[in-house]
């Protein structure tokens, strides 16, 4: 996507799945460098919740309709769900060729959360390198630590983005 008005790295992960579960993402103007970095969590939860729960909390971040938006992840599943199955499972009332669809209800809030932008997906490899989804990872291992130990997973920050973008 030429010119994005905001990249966003997203991840999620679970401490046994299901297991203990957290989110992560960073929200980056390009022109600016200005960053907002939120985390949350779940004391139950599998990689596919979380990872689709980063990318609709950084969509539901944007808060200007219409906006372009890059969604950096490593989730290969989420870029999938997104860009190639969810059209069929609507057509079919939200259901797969087998049967239920798991997180159905995080998957139509996200449905409805691309409509509001024009997004696009890039893989990125995990663990890596990759500044942003490192970031976004710590983020997802913060919310994680803190409801290891009975803490509020909450997590927001606004900064100043000093790493890479993507190229």
């Amino acid at each position: 996507m030429p010119n994005p008005d905001v990249v966003a790295y997203t991840d999620g992960g679970c401490r046994g799945n299901p297991g203990i579960g957290g989110w992560g993402f960073i929200l980056i103007h390009p022109g600016t460098r200005t960053a907002l970095e939120r985390a949350g969590g779940l004391a139950e939860a599998t990689n596919n919740r979380m990872e689709l729960t980063a990318a609709l909390e950084a969509l539901n971040s944007v808060r200007r309709p219409g906006s372009r938006v890059l969604i950096c992840t490593d989730s290969r599943y989420v870029i999938d769900c997104c860009s190639k199955w969810m059209a069929g499972w609507k057509q079919r009332g939200w259901t797969r060729k087998d049967g239920a669809l798991k997180n159905v209800e995080i998957l139509q809030a996200l449905d409805a959360a691309l409509a509001r932008h024009e997004v696009d997906w890039q893989w990125v490899a995990g663990h890596s390198g990759d500044d942003g989804n490192e970031r976004a990872d710590a983020l997802a291992n913060l919310a994680m630590d803190a409801i290891a130990v009975g803490g509020d997973p909450s997590y927001e920050q606004r900064t100043q983005w000093a790493g890479s973008m993507p190229g």
